[in-house]
This record gives C-alpha cells, structure tokens and sequence, in this order.
C-alpha cells in the first residue's frame, strides 16, 4: 500500500484542521494553536514526571463531551495555560463550542513546556503574555504555518541545542490522512552523540530533516543527560490526528501509541524531569475499512513514526541563539 508524506508535510494535510503561531521574541516564548472545524473527537496520553495540562479529564472516554473545538500548546510554565483562555474567547466570539442550553462553552485542551529559563524577559507581573498570543495564533490559523523556531517551539531547548516546533503527515492512496505536531522541549537528545544523525534518521521521508548517510559509530548504553536542561525544566508535548471516524476510546488508544514516536526520536524520554503530553485528534471525514482493531492499531502505527518525523523537523530547522546553538550551527 502506498505511502507518504501528504502535500505539506505537515498536520494540516488531515481535512479539518488549521494551525497558527505566535510568538514574542523579547519573552522568548510562543503560543501554537490547533482549531478544529467545527470539531474533533479527542483524547489524551500524559508521561513523564512533571506534566502541565488543562481540561485533560474531560477527555476520558467515560466522560460526556465527545468532541473538542481546539487544542493549545504553550510556552510559559504554568503561566502559559493562560494561553487557552484566549483561544477560548476567540472561539466564543464566533460561536463555536459545546452548547450547554443558551450558552456556547468552546472546549480547548491544552499543555504546556517550560521555557522560563531561556534569557527572555519573564518579568511580566500581572499581565501574562499568552492570552494576547493564542488570540494572535488563533487570527493566523490555517493549512500553511512555520516550523523550527516558532509558536510553542520559539522558546524550546532539546538535549543541549535549540529545539523547535515540528510537524509531518502521512498519507496513503485509500485516503487515509495521519499528522503529528509537536514542540520539542526534551530533557534527552534528538541527535546521536557526537553525531549529526537524528535518533529518527531510519524513518526520514525524502530529505525532511537533511537526508544524512546512515550513522557511522554505534550509539552508547548509556544517555548523557548531563547536557540537557535543568532538572524539571524540559517538556515534550504534541498533537497526533487523522481525518478516520474514531471513538474517544480508540483515539486514546492512537494516542499512547503515538507516544512510541517519542521514544524513537528522543533519547531518554518521559524522564521524572519531562511531561511529554500526546493528543490526539480525529476528524471523522474518513470511515476507513476493516476491523476496529486493525484499524486503531494502524493509525497508531502511523502516528508514531508520523511524529517521530516532526520531531526531528522541529530541531532541524530551528534558528539558534547566542549561547544556545541551533542544529544547524552545529552540524551545517
């Protein structure tokens, strides 16, 4: 069966979606936003030992709502899941949410990394930055955004060089449509050490993320995390999503294997330090064929590498800073 990267190689080649960015470059950190029209089931999958999420419960397959209207990725710690609050008021303004009797309550999951120690200017009081950025990512939504450094990845570190926000998509001939987004902020190393190729090289589409030869020296037993960032100051969190009809339970499913696509493209991952967040969203334009089971365990399979894929994107095109090489300083 046919296989590839979609038009753009990026989450949006999945009907249904639309992305933005915004970022400050003086706080050096950024908003990203996923928006779903008109909606999208969806579910969740958290590891690591020091998550940062809002509105996660709702996603359990046992509760009531089905279907979110967005998701938000955020820099700023904590801060930073201020950021939904704007996406949700843009969202209301236009009318667009779960209605309960007279009132519309748009529904936007959200996770955040931390950035906070990355030399910007955090020193904003009372007036945090991230509802005007998600409302600013919100305007800009649509199928074409940035990668590298922007969004949610401007502010990122990864294992010791810049990270970045990354994406990719998979598609193939039946019309089956999987993508992934994520802003790497990780404790662990995206490349080999002392080596140019990304722990995700096996699974490059094209060259998506330089087209390097094959690794030339064995990788060791043992992960050096001493060059990552300080203990608890990391995160890697993203967004899987296909356009096939998927219950709550079974996107939940897609998503905990989604996260098989970390591991491949991160090294160590889901430390105590990390609090790697995979979402999943499903847009149901597509009723894919077979058993429940084969297809579930198929979109799985596609997300991970799918995200695997985006990972690598993100660092390989992220801009580096004084202090904080890029990936392309390094290695060209």
């Amino acid at each position: 069966m046919s296989l590839g990267p979609g038009a753009r190689n990026l989450v949006t080649d999945v009907a249904g979606l639309a992305v933005g960015n915004a970022e400050d470059r003086r706080v050096r950190s950024g908003v990203t936003v996923v928006l779903a029209d008109p909606e999208a089931v969806a579910a969740v999958d958290v590891r690591g030992g020091g998550p940062g999420t809002r509105e996660t419960d709702l996603l359990e397959p046992s509760n009531m709502v089905q279907a979110v209207q967005g998701i938000c990725l955020s820099g700023g710690s904590a801060f930073g899941l201020d950021a939904a609050t704007g996406v949700m008021t843009w969202l209301a303004e236009r009318g667009r949410g779960f209605r309960v009797g007279p009132r519309v309550v748009p529904l936007v999951p959200s996770a955040i990394l931390y950035d906070l120690d990355n030399g910007g200017d955090k020193d904003w009081g009372t007036a945090l930055p991230y509802q005007a950025l998600a409302r600013a990512a919100c305007d800009a939504a649509g199928a074409d955004f940035q990668l590298g450094s922007a969004g949610a990845g401007y502010g990122a570190k990864a294992g010791g060089i810049k990270g970045g926000l990354g994406s990719a998509s998979t598609v193939d001939h039946e019309g089956l449509q999987v993508g992934a987004l994520v802003a790497v902020n990780a404790r662990g190393a995206v490349t080999l050490p002392d080596q140019p190729q990304f722990w995700a090289w096996p699974l490059e589409q094209g060259a998506e993320f330089g087209g390097l030869a094959p690794p030339t020296r064995r990788a060791p037993l043992d992960p050096d995390l001493a060059r990552g960032a300080p203990l608890g100051a990391s995160t890697t969190i993203a967004v899987v999503a296909t356009n096939a009809v998927l219950s709550k339970a079974e996107a939940r499913h897609v998503a905990v294997m989604a996260q098989d696509g970390l591991a491949r493209a991160i090294r160590p991952v889901h430390t105590p330090f990390d609090g790697d967040t995979v979402f999943c969203l499903a847009t149901g334009r597509l009723e894919a064929p077979g058993p429940r089971p084969r297809v579930v365990a198929r979109i799985g399979a596609l997300a991970a590498d799918t995200l695997a894929r985006a990972v690598a994107r993100g660092v390989y095109l992220a801009t580096g800073w004084e202090g904080l090489p890029s990936w392309r300083d390094l290695w060209g």
